[in-house]
């Protein structure tokens, strides 16, 4: 299997940096700290992203261009260290005179979130992480 992302992630003078193999980077820093984005922050921000930069030009491709089109995702947290349910509320705005967007979002949404999102099936299967440390 092929690499399919990268990102790296450290320690600068300033905190902690994530950044990606084209360049971009975000703030990492804990839940209490102004300006960054925490770890769990991240998470749940990569999956409404994953899925809403999926839905869009899969709904624009079948015609319908959506004024608004967001997500909020929520997550439970049921333990020190562990979350529970991890919910994706959408906010759309329809096209007026489009009596079909509706039902073509609804749709689109559901195939990506099901099966479509990749980060969203790496939480529901439970994707294995490996960690690697330098050697001594």
């Amino acid at each position: 299997m092929a690499i399919m992302a990268t990102v790296r992630v450290e320690r600068t003078d300033d905190g902690f940096i994530a950044t990606n193999e084209r360049g971009a980077s975000v703030a990492v820093g804990s839940s209490d700290q102004d300006g960054v984005f925490s770890p769990v922050e991240l998470l749940l921000a990569a999956l409404g992203g994953c899925e809403i930069v999926t839905i869009e030009p899969l709904t624009a491709k079948r015609g319908h261009h959506l004024v608004k089109l967001a997500v909020r995702v929520d997550a439970e947290k049921v333990a020190p260290t562990k979350l529970g349910p991890i919910t994706t509320t959408y906010e759309i705005e329809l096209p007026p005179g489009d009596d079909k967007a509706a039902e073509v979002f609804e749709s689109v949404a559901h195939r990506v979130h099901e099966n479509h999102c990749t980060v969203g099936r790496a939480l529901r299967e439970g994707t294995e992480t490996l960690q690697i440390l330098p050697p001594r």
